[in-house]
């Protein structure tokens, strides 16, 4: 009979619980969302944020508001979203640099894996490789013959180790076996400064923070990492056609939330973050950055999942042949 009581309490607490997260979602969300961004403001990841922010605030009726906190190359705020309470009112809009952090950082405070629910991917955004407008080299393969010849002396930015810059220029010295002099930064926005001011020669960064510059003539392009040319940047040609074989570097970016966040929470992000890709003025946006929103079979909890393994297992390789680890 004890037993009979024990397993009815069971099996109606599991019920209550069942009626209580399946309530929770219904109602989800009921209030302002924070969406954290582990980068500086102003910066080329916080630009894509809050594009998909301002959108998914209008179809889930509550306001996503975005929250930088950076440092550590993004691992304080991922760190910051792994701790906070699995109710969908923390989420995280990180990039490439949730895979690389798993090997850059080889005491990291979360299991990268493991420590989050996946939402989805958002865009895959190009990288371009340029050096300050009055660099001497005039194309890829010459920029490629100078710096060898130059290696002690010519200086690459970057905005902080584990910073798209910094992973962009590692794979650019491993491509053409050549270390060179790396000058971090605390930020895309004085990297760039200080490119632009000619205290610099070259940068590897995100179409989102070079492509007005590139339009502008103020910071001279040599390639693009994408596959085919960029609509908004048709002279630029791609690494692969200026000799860089295979060197194709996107630096994607995904949403996640806390571990133990309700699927059907998830779900509703995922659904929201799909509308979001969709809408016309993020379209627009992103293509005058140089980038297109992912697809609807991307922005998926399982697309975003393989894609972050995936990305661990490429870089991991990279990073220790490096040596340059954060810690």
């Amino acid at each position: 009979m004890k037993i009979l009581k024990t397993m009815l309490g069971v099996t109606a607490a599991a019920a209550v619980s069942l009626l209580s997260t399946s309530t929770f979602a219904q109602t989800y969300p009921e209030r302002t969302i924070t969406m954290v961004v582990p980068f500086a403001a102003g910066g080329p990841t916080d630009t894509v944020a809050r594009l998909v922010a301002e959108s998914m605030s209008k179809d889930l009726g509550q306001q996503i508001v975005v929250e930088n906190v950076g440092g550590a190359g993004g691992t304080l705020g991922a760190g910051r979203v792994a701790q906070a309470d699995a109710d969908g009112y923390t989420i995280l809009l990180h990039h490439i640099g949730m895979a690389t952090s798993a090997t850059l950082y080889r005491k990291l405070a979360y299991d990268t894996l493991n420590a989050f629910e996946y939402v989805g991917l958002v865009t895959d955004v190009p990288m371009t490789i340029v050096a300050r407008k009055d660099f001497e080299p005039t194309d890829l393969k010459g920029l490629i013959d100078y710096v060898k010849a130059n290696k002690d002396t010519v200086t690459v930015a970057n905005a902080g180790i584990g910073a798209a810059s910094h992973l962009c220029g590692m794979m650019f010295m491993s491509a053409i076996e050549t270390p060179l002099v790396t000058v971090p930064y605390k930020g895309t926005g004085p990297a760039m400064t200080d490119l632009l001011g000619g205290q610099v020669d070259i940068m590897c960064d995100q179409t989102t923070n070079t492509t007005k510059q590139i339009q502008g003539g103020t910071i001279k392009a040599y390639a693009v990492t994408s596959p085919e040319k960029l609509p908004v940047l048709p002279d630029v040609p791609t690494a692969v056609e200026g000799g860089l074989k295979d060197f194709t570097v996107g630096i994607w970016h995904g949403v996640y939330a806390p571990k133990g966040t309700p699927a059907e929470v998830t779900e509703r992000l995922s659904k929201s973050l799909q509308v979001a890709l969709k809408d016309q003025n993020v379209i627009d946006r992103f293509a005058e950055l140089g980038t297109v929103p992912s697809p609807e079979a991307d922005a998926t909890p399982a697309a975003l999942k393989a894609k972050l393994e995936g990305e661990i297992a490429r870089w991991k390789p990279v990073i220790e042949a490096a040596g340059q680890y954060a810690d």
